[in-house]
């Protein structure tokens, strides 16, 4: 690909909240391609998890990208409803108009049927899926009719395999499914494409020693996706030389399971 293919181009990027994360690799492909871009992260949710909050973050991944690309991070809440509009109003005000949305974003608490209630499937829903429909509707509408745009969706293995235990994530997740099928058929006359990608089971430091080895066991490539391997395959959908592919759910590898987004 060439260094310079998305020259011109603005992305917006949620879930870019650790380094060692899907959404900090997509980040870095796309900066190094010449997009302008707006990290989204959110510290609040990186801090209640077992990984933790990354201090660091997003300070050095700006400071990796300021010299190839203009970038500006900002901490978002994409729970609240009107946080969508609120995003798009700052991509106005710095940038003018986005032409590339990864919606990457996601909440994860684990829990089979019997543990799961009204309060947990809400936290989900409203980032893995509501967030997500109301980020791409005001994409859309921002965009000019005459401007081809990019949507990308960072999916899950829910649609390869049962995912037992993690009862909300897996049926919140599998909206974002729908989400692309629809809208890529909704927007096509616009030259928006839109496709999901499934990064299969990335280490991003959510696995333990035993995780690891059994999807490794698993795994028919022998080997575990790496954040860049998602994040070169993104770089490739927000391009021009994909600009004929949408309506695709593409799996980095079919390894099934969990994938983890950001």
């Amino acid at each position: 690909m060439s260094a310079n293919e998305l020259r011109g181009k603005v992305a917006v990027i949620t879930g870019v909240g650790r380094r060692a994360g899907i959404g900090a690799a997509i980040a870095l492909e796309l900066g190094r391609a010449g997009a302008r871009l707006l990290l989204l992260y959110h510290r609040a949710y990186d801090a209640a998890q077992s990984w933790g909050s990354d201090s660091s973050m997003p300070a050095s991944l700006l400071e990796r990208l300021a010299p190839v690309t203009d970038v500006h991070a900002a901490d978002v809440d994409l729970a609240e409803p009107a946080s969508a509009q609120a995003v798009f109003d700052e991509v106005a005000r710095r940038f003018g108009v986005a032409h590339v949305l990864v919606n990457n974003a996601c909440h994860w608490e684990s829990g089979d049927v019997t543990a799961t209630d009204a309060a947990q499937l809400d936290r989900h829903y409203a980032i893995n899926t509501r967030a997500a429909v109301l980020l791409c509707r005001e994409f859309t509408r921002q965009l000019p009719s005459d401007a081809n745009g990019r949507i990308v969706n960072v999916t899950s293995g829910q649609g390869c395999a049962p995912m037992p235990g993690e009862v909300a994530y897996a049926v919140t997740k599998a909206g974002l499914d729908a989400l692309t099928l629809t809208l890529a058929l909704e927007l096509a006359h616009r030259g928006i494409t839109v496709n999901a990608v499934d990064p299969g089971p990335t280490d991003t430091g959510w696995m333990t020693e035993s995780s690891r080895a059994a999807l490794l066991a698993r795994s028919p490539c022998q080997r575990l996706a790496t954040p860049r391997d998602t994040a070169r395959l993104i770089r490739l959908l927000a391009s021009d030389r994909a600009s004929n592919v949408t309506g695709q759910i593409l799996r980095v590898q079919p390894a099934g399971g969990d994938g983890q987004a950001d």
